[in-house]
């Protein structure tokens, strides 16, 4: 058995052979002007500082944590700081990937779109399907490498998969989780400082157009576009793929099968089922162009479509092979069937929630419309609008999640409700191809206006952004639903591995750790949002100090100071995400150990369920702010119109709403899981100090 582990090691190398050969092939393609290099290097050199500060300050708090679990009593958690190295390295090395290669992206995608849009649109997702592939790739070869190591180690028996080589496992996603935290709140508040300073002393009190070359935010304004929506979406995805895997592995071990030549067969099949998910992603890819319908989102949903298809054929031969016959979890009995269907319905449910997403935020869609019509009356009826919007659309997708966790729950048991998480995660490598297609196609889009090229190529530049919005939003949308459900497998992790066997919802504990629970989803956020809010005032306040003390900047006789802008973005980020980011390791740890296990599963499922329907609400109601305002820059006459200064105002708003708070309380709700269950075997010993 242990030699299945073969296959997802070949898999995740052969998805990053892929994403190398795609790195190659979008490098060859012709980068354009002088001044666009010049401007595409600005963006480059931005965003590898950033990082480059952001990583100095990520490798203190992991070796920290590392030697924390170092030096603990219990000899396990040795090995646990080996997985959370490798897994902290890991989610790293993916987010610099597909921020690398978006970076030197964008030019040549503004460059390609003189020529088509097919043309733009291939270039563009070609440079998205490396941070795809980078992400799934890397995160499934350092799972099942350190599997096959350990094993190798520690031995295969269930005994061992149960009480060691699973627990030292779940290290790898603690790194990835917190490295997530802070590249996703980091980020966040980097491209939010930039991208409001820039609306609101560009667009709305100087009137000039967006990416225009006289902002001096508009690089800082780009650089984010990298750091926060390729880089930081990478890391959250990352996180997201790795626990999904981990929670099915560490529930399938607690499964009783039948046949002892099987017992294991629980543990390894997610990852077989992950390495087809990334074969059917890389066939996706390939579907992605323009034919005789010229619509970007049909070619892009194409690639989505094929690759969840793919993926829904390629799992039932799989289970069928690989799978028990039959295995109890609990005291109920269930069929390798019902294994298919939970991954089925994981994969529906992820669908449908990218279509409610489509529907609430899409540009030209019936919620967008009306937020758009009642800017027509001010930013304050705008404001109401989308804040309306954003609440009713958390409706559907927890219906479809609540209907995702009883239908997969009723086929395999709580098995089935982790396999169906993983099952909505299959196409990753798809998916967010598709996700940081955006951001690159901003990009393209902001150096074809600061270099003044042809009216089409703005156009096709434009309808690349377009969709890119909806995308991004859809992608929070997927990303936060895998994350309900894969935070309530590792809350099913963390109780078995805790030994609680009934969770008493009446008991003061458990109603204290709910309101906790609740309570930080709000906290977290407000953070957030006052960091970026605090960094978009030093923002605002220097381009107006700039366009006031250099008048020339305007009449376009003096170049801005945009360095000075990417630096406060630089530093307020990286100040301020710290806070933010700790909560999420510390507040479990410290109920735990004063409170007990019982309080800190409250914590879990309080922050869960809060999290999940604010981080719908601020996702969605910020992807519809900004797509409002689009489709009023779409209508004739309706830039630089009071009905556009609303909306603008509106997705000022909006932006640290879907770009900063909302996408990071799904990496918020995991690390709380996570950490929960790698303290989890010290709790069982651990009396807490206050009963």
């Amino acid at each position: 058995m242990n030699k299945l582990l073969l296959i997802p090691i070949v898999i995740s190398l052969i998805a990053l052979l892929t994403a190398f050969i795609k790195a190659i092939n979008v490098y060859k393609k012709p980068r354009g002007t002088k001044a666009m290099k010049v401007i595409s290097n600005a963006i480059q050199e931005g965003a590898s500082a950033f990082l480059t500060r952001e990583y100095k300050v990520l490798f203190v708090v992991v070796v920290f944590v590392a030697l924390l679990l170092a030096v603990s009593n219990k000899g396990y958690l040795s090995w646990v700081a080996v997985s959370f190295m490798v897994g902290a390295c890991f989610s790293g090395l993916a987010g610099f990937v597909g921020m690398k290669v978006a970076t030197f992206t964008n030019a040549r995608t503004a460059c390609a779109a003189k020529k088509s849009l097919n043309e733009a649109l291939r270039v563009a997702f070609g440079g998205g399907t490396v941070m795809g592939l980078s992400v799934v790739g890397l995160s499934l070869l350092g799972i099942s490498t350190l599997a096959y190591i350990y094993i190798l180690v520690f031995g295969s028996s269930r005994e061992v998969m149960q009480e060691t080589l699973l627990p030292v496992l779940t290290g790898f996603s603690l790194g990835a989780s917190s490295v997530a935290l802070f590249a996703r709140v980091g980020g966040g508040i980097y491209t939010k400082a930039a991208d409001v300073g820039a609306d609101l002393v560009g667009k709305v009190e100087s009137n000039i157009p967006e990416d225009d070359a006289r902002n001096p935010a508009t690089i800082a304004d780009n650089v984010g576009d990298n750091v926060g929506d390729v880089a930081g979406m990478g890391a959250d995805l990352f996180e997201s793929y790795s626990g999904a895997i981990l929670s099915s592995l560490v529930i399938g071990a607690t499964a009783t099968i039948y046949s002892s030549k099987n017992e294991l067969s629980l543990i390894y099949l997610p990852l077989i089922l992950s390495a087809l998910g990334i074969v059917s992603s890389i066939l996706g890819t390939f579907a992605v162009k323009i034919g005789r319908r010229i619509n970007p989102q049909w070619a892009l949903n194409k690639g989505l479509y094929l690759a969840s298809l793919l993926f829904a054929v390629f799992a039932f031969p799989a289970i069928k092979m690989f799978a028990p016959k039959k295995f109890i979890f609990g005291y109920r009995t269930y069929c390798y069937s019902g294994i298919y269907y939970a991954v089925l319905i994981g994969l529906i449910c992820g669908i449908l929630i990218g279509l409610i997403t489509d529907y609430y935020t899409a540009e030209g869609k019936k919620h967008t419309k009306l937020i758009a019509e009642n800017s027509k009356s001010g930013p304050a009826t705008n404001i109401i609008s989308g804040l309306g919007v954003g609440m009713l659309s958390t409706m559907w997708p927890a219906i479809f999640i609540s209907l995702a966790v009883v239908l997969s729950y009723k086929f395999s048991g709580l098995y089935g409700v982790a396999i169906a998480g993983l099952g909505m995660l299959s196409t990753t490598g798809v998916q967010l191809a598709v996700d940081a297609y955006g951001p690159i196609a901003d990009n393209a889009g902001g150096i074809a206006q600061m270099t003044n090229m042809a009216p089409e190529v703005r156009q096709r530049t434009d309808k690349l952004d377009a969709v890119g919005n909806t995308t991004a939003a859809i992608g929070k949308g997927f990303a936060i639903g895998s994350a309900a459900l894969t935070a309530l497998a590792l809350f099913e992790a963390y109780r078995v591995s805790v030994g609680i066997d009934i969770v008493n919802m009446a008991n003061p504990f458990m109603m204290a750790g709910l309101f906790l629970g609740a309570m930080l989803p709000f906290l977290f956020s407000s953070l957030a949002m006052d960091a970026v809010g605090k960094a978009a005032n030093d923002m605002v306040i220097e381009v107006r100090r700039q366009f006031k003390e250099m008048p020339g900047i305007l009449e376009g006789k003096q170049t801005p100071d945009y360095k000075k802008c990417v630096d406060i973005s630089t530093t307020s980020a990286i100040k301020k995400m710290i806070l933010p980011a700790l909560i999420g390791i510390i507040s479990p740890a410290l109920v735990g150990f004063v409170f007990g296990p019982l309080m800190l599963c409250g914590l879990i499922v309080g922050t869960t369920v809060s999290g999940v329907m604010l981080a719908l609400f601020m996702a969605n109601s910020g992807g519809a702010w900004d797509n409002a305002k689009k489709y009023i820059e779409s209508q004739e006459g309706g830039k630089g119109t009071e009905q556009h200064k609303a909306a603008v105002i509106g997705d000022t708003v909006g932006d640290p709403f879907k770009d900063t708070a909302g996408p990071s309380l799904n990496v918020l709700m995991k690390l709380i899981s996570i950490v929960a269950l790698t303290i989890a075997p010290l709790l069982k010993i651990i009396t807490p100090l206050l009963k």
